[in-house]
């Protein structure tokens, strides 16, 4: 169904029905805009300090004691393996951890969802699509068709699973719901963030491990989507319209991050290049500049910036070359401190703080940034 275009010589804009002074602030085409109504987190039942998980293994190594205890991480939800007869901790083959991740991702996302229903003043009855995120194991039938079961959600609700794509994962599969949720407008989408990262856990004594073993913790977070015209979203204020989306991949660093087989373990291992902060820290501008393009905003203008928490050094790195302060990026280094990295939903957990901070203002622009395997970094423009 088409709508009428209006245009108005160099003055206007071309809109879908609309028409918008050259001068005044950017707005979307469609006629809808998708908001974020609810947002949601869950976290595994048990957590270590960083000195808590060293002394759980054993870990003497002064190298990879100073990993763990300079990560600017506090705290992580993490559900270690079970202690044997002698006191250590029982190795885990890789069956027993995809059983984990199971376990723990739909126990947690089912949580997040329910947190984020609540927030939205929505029902599990009102959910038309589920979009879920993963890449801390892999399963078919895929999370979204067990919690569709687990919740007892309409049988006939849509559905799609992002798998192994990373701690980026979030902003794709987000622009995914977005773009349902326009097609379909005043219909209930959630997207479900669920990493259960203690399923992805290799231990050796190697380099490669220990800084990977320091960082991630398990979590999920949920968020609910709505289109429906003008800003806001199941009537409540507050709740920011997706403007827009852009990515940039970078192939020359596409081996940095990765998530692979370990012949030595027989078990898959993350592997974290230790240049990935700076890759991550000088693409970062090149992406947030095609995010502003054409909407007459600056780097300025953005009030709230939301980052994924992906470790100490890449945080550093893309304030550095972004000009951001450490205020601008306080729920980043809060959900790293309490949280470590939550690969694709650690953005959402930074999302939530804010939204409980109370801070934001009707027409305050903010971004949304998360970087992974690819490598890859993906951002979004939104709007209270």
């Amino acid at each position: 169904m088409g709508l009428p275009m209006t245009v108005d010589a160099a003055s206007t804009r071309i809109t879908g029905g609309r028409t918008q002074a050259a001068d005044s602030p950017w707005f979307p085409s469609s006629p809808y805009a998708s908001s974020m109504a609810g947002v949601g987190s869950a976290v595994s039942s048990t957590s270590f300090s960083q000195q808590d998980v060293l002394d759980a293994f054993d870990i003497s190594d002064p190298r990879i004691c100073s990993i763990f205890l300079n990560s600017a991480i506090q705290r992580r939800y993490l559900a270690l393996p079970p202690l044997g007869e002698d006191g250590t901790r029982l190795p885990e083959a890789q069956g027993d951890l995809l059983d984990k991740h199971k376990a723990l991702a739909v126990d947690m996302g089912v949580r997040a969802l329910r947190a984020c229903l609540d927030d939205a003043g929505a029902a599990v009855s009102d959910i038309r699509y589920l979009c879920c995120v993963t890449s801390t194991g892999f399963l078919t039938p895929g999370i979204s068709a067990l919690i569709i079961r687990e919740l007892g959600i309409d049988r006939h609700c849509a559905r799609t699973d992002v798998v192994g794509m990373g701690c980026n994962a979030g902003l794709n599969a987000l622009n995914a719901v977005s773009n349902w949720s326009m097609a379909n407008p005043g219909e209930l989408a959630v997207m479900v963030c669920t990493e259960a990262c203690s399923a992805a856990y290799a231990l050796d004594s190697t380099m490669r491990t220990a800084v990977v073993n320091s960082l991630f913790g398990d979590g999920a977070a949920a968020l609910a989507v709505v289109a429906g015209p003008g800003s806001g979203a199941l009537g409540e204020p507050g709740r920011p319209r997706i403007l827009k989306f852009a990515s940039c991949l970078i192939p020359d660093a596409m081996e940095a991050m990765r998530y692979d087989w370990d012949r030595e373990q027989s078990r898959f291992s993350f592997y974290l290049d230790p240049q990935v902060p700076y890759v991550v820290g000088a693409h970062a501008e090149l992406v947030i500049d095609r995010l502003l393009a054409k909407t007459g905003l600056l780097r300025s203008d953005i009030r709230h910036w939301l980052v994924h928490s992906g470790g100490k050094k890449v945080v550093d790195a893309v304030m550095v070359n972004l000009g951001l302060t450490r205020y601008d990026v306080r729920h980043t280094t809060g959900v790293l401190r309490d949280y470590g990295n939550l690969s694709s939903g650690s953005f959402l957990f930074s999302y939530e703080r804010l939204q409980q901070e109370n801070v934001t203002a009707p027409g305050d622009y903010g971004v949304l940034m998360t970087m992974g395997p690819g490598s890859t970094i993906e951002t979004a423009l939104i709007q209270w």
